[in-house]
């Protein structure tokens, strides 16, 4: 295996300990593609671990030992007494799994309403607890810190601002980047793909999510948007871009006939995001995505009337689209959660596009929110950390910060990047 510049444990040392085992839960897709870099890198670090899951694909490609696959778009598209039903059942075996095998360590990734009651159920049989994705407590239910505080040894935070967030209520926890903002883009590459997407302008990347509900609620909506701008904007050209083959044909069962001058495909989405002057997205991860390219974007999230009235009484975070989280103010134009419809979505888009000034400043600042990511390694730096709690390791802050100092690659090897 070729060297990845990261600090390797010797056989000495990997002889010194009895063999770790550690559970990874995820319960939905990005759960599954978070796993999954971070399986890779605990096995690189210490092939003498024994990791176990209930997962998805990903995870099994990164060397999981899999009990159960609980994170394929099928499992996540589950509702109601289905997905209660599947928590039940998972927690159950992971109970009696557990007991078997001895478990060192848990690692839930995301998905806190499925994984509390694995977590719940796992730590009166002595087994810690890595939270790999920090529950969204700064945005509502900040009263659940207490059970929080209660189920947890450490908290995996993706977000910048979340590490201080957690400490000062008395959870440990770390910040270890997002993998989404630590990846190398080929900028020639990217060009080479970009030749083969539509001519037009403006060019649109339409962003419907990676989860089924995810369409069902925002796809028409954003579809009559892209149709209201080419009224406007007669060359204008969008590609919407699929997550796989089963949400490209859903997209199609929604919207049958699309509007002139839109494309959809599966897959390529950092060819249609180097492409694009705009994106209309979901909010979530991909926001991320159109961040590290620094392009302008719309985040949406509809919901019904009596929804949005709870969410008002919930939600406490002035903003909601992750770029504007993380930047502590609104960059770009969000409706998140929304009843506002194509109208208002394409309003905010036109202001956009026709609003150079307005467009760069957006880019600037979106910059500026990428370079908070630079440096750091998540994969391994969670790897590094989940090795620690495994070992008996302090969780004060202080050892934390070390164990993930050391864990970073060098600059020179480092594969955040903070724009193409």
């Amino acid at each position: 295996m070729p060297s990845t510049g990261y600090p390797l444990r010797t056989m000495a040392q990997i002889a010194s300990d009895r063999r770790a085992t550690v559970l990874f839960t995820a319960f939905e897709p990005s759960g599954d593609a978070h796993a999954a870099p971070v399986i890779a890198a605990l096995a690189q670090r210490d092939p003498s671990v024994r990791i176990a899951a209930w997962g998805g694909p990903r995870m099994r490609a990164a060397g999981a030992e899999m009990l159960g696959i609980t994170a394929e778009d099928g499992a996540m598209g589950l509702a109601g007494i289905a997905k209660i039903g599947l928590v039940r059942r998972v927690r159950a075996a992971a109970v009696a799994w557990s007991r078997e095998n001895a478990v060192t360590v848990h690692v839930p990734v995301d998905s806190p309403a499925a994984n509390f009651p694995v977590v719940r159920a796992l730590r009166p049989l002595g087994v810690k607890t890595v939270h790999l994705v920090a529950p969204q407590l700064w945005a509502w239910g900040g009263w659940r810190i207490r059970k929080l505080r209660r189920r947890t040894d450490l908290v995996l935070c993706l977000l910048p601002f979340e590490q201080e967030w957690f400490r000062s209520r008395g959870v440990p926890a770390a910040f270890i980047g997002h993998p989404v903002m630590e990846r190398q883009l080929d900028a020639a590459r990217l060009d080479a793909d970009a030749l083969r997407l539509p001519s037009g302008s403006p060019r649109i990347a339409m962003l419907p999510g990676s989860r089924s509900q995810e369409l069902h609620a925002n796809l028409r909506s954003l579809v009559e948007t892209f149709a209201r701008l080419r009224q406007s904007h007669g060359k204008a050209v969008c590609v919407l871009v699929a997550a796989n083959e089963n949400l490209r044909q859903l997209a199609q069962q929604i919207v049958p006939a699309m509007p002139s001058g839109m494309h959809v495909q599966v897959g390529g989405l950092d060819a249609v995001l180097h492409w694009c002057d705009l994106a209309l997205n979901v909010s979530g991860t991909v926001s991320l995505d159109v961040a590290l390219h620094a392009k302008p974007m719309v985040g949406v999230y509809r919901i019904s009337a009596p929804s949005l009235a709870v969410s008002r009484l919930l939600l406490r975070s002035p903003v909601r689209l992750l770029p504007n989280i993380i930047a502590g103010r609104k960059i770009v134009p969000e409706f998140v959660p929304t009843t506002a419809g194509p109208e208002a979505f394409a309003a905010a888009a036109d202001s956009l596009i026709r609003d150079s000034h307005a467009a760069d400043e957006a880019r600037a600042a979106l910059r500026v929110v990428a370079q908070r990511f630079v440096g750091h390694d998540s994969g391994f730096e969670a790897a590094a950390l989940i090795d620690h709690v495994c070992r008996g390791g302090s969780t004060a802050a202080m050892v934390l910060d070390s164990v993930v100092s050391a864990a970073r690659p060098s600059q020179a090897t480092a594969h955040g990047k903070a724009s193409p």
